[in-house]
């Protein structure tokens, strides 16, 4: 299990090195687009394999990129399934995301830190954008590494370094923060630091099974993790 690393009666993490660069995965972790991937995966699927998925299923394919998914499902029809997948998500993008409560202030907060930022999502760059744009955060990021630059997603490590790359940030002063098992693991691949947050549709103790570093209860957790001096 993950440990938390609070103090018994404060909200201060015990921090061993600065943190000067945070990574974030942005779905599921920045905004909360939980019911808009499983919505837009059960339209897809149910018109071409009726009755094979079902919700439950669906929760496992939050996290890695649809072509992964879809190779998994029908390789032969992982490109026709991927576009039809993300017509429907644009259409219905709008309506079914919502902000996790805290994220856009508690970015800002950070930013005026001069902490380095990312994005490492396996999502597209183009959707990543419009997501943030939403959320009235669309200037705080550095950098963002999409699926769009990278030939091998989360959790090969070469998003996140490419990340580090462009920030020039060294991986013993990062830290990925995620929702996900791919963000836990392609932190450790890359020998970063990592962060499960504990509003993950998967559940904190599916996460906590990947062992990140720290697990985040809310965003601005953030907020005492990457304090220089921690009472």
């Amino acid at each position: 299990m993950a440990e938390n690393r609070r103090k018994p009666e404060g909200s201060a993490f015990l921090v061993t090195k600065d943190i000067n660069a945070l990574l974030f995965d942005f779905d599921g972790t920045l905004l909360d687009t939980n019911e808009l991937i499983i919505q837009t995966f059960l339209s897809v699927l149910d018109e071409h394999f009726p009755g094979r998925f079902e919700r439950q299923e669906v929760l496992h394919f939050i996290g890695p990129s649809l072509e992964q998914t879809f190779t998994a499902i029908a390789p032969e029809r992982t490109a026709e399934l991927t576009e039809q997948y993300r017509a429907i998500n644009k259409t219905l993008h709008d309506e079914l995301v919502t902000e996790y409560d805290g994220v856009a202030e508690t970015l800002r907060l950070l930013k005026n830190r001069g902490l380095k930022m990312a994005i490492v999502s396996t999502k597209r760059g183009a959707s990543i954008k419009h997501g943030l744009e939403l959320m009235g955060v669309g200037n705080i990021f550095d950098v963002i590494v999409s699926l769009d630059e990278v030939k091998e997603p989360k959790p090969d490590p070469e998003p996140i370094l490419l990340a580090l790359e462009q920030l020039n940030a060294a991986p013993g002063e990062a830290l990925m923060i995620g929702d996900n098992s791919h963000d836990i693991e392609g932190g450790q691949n890359a020998g970063v630091r990592t962060a499960g947050v504990a509003w993950s549709v998967k559940g904190e103790e599916f996460l906590a099974g990947f062992n990140p570093d720290y697990m985040l209860q809310h965003i601005s957790d953030l907020l005492h993790l990457t304090k220089e001096e921690v009472q």
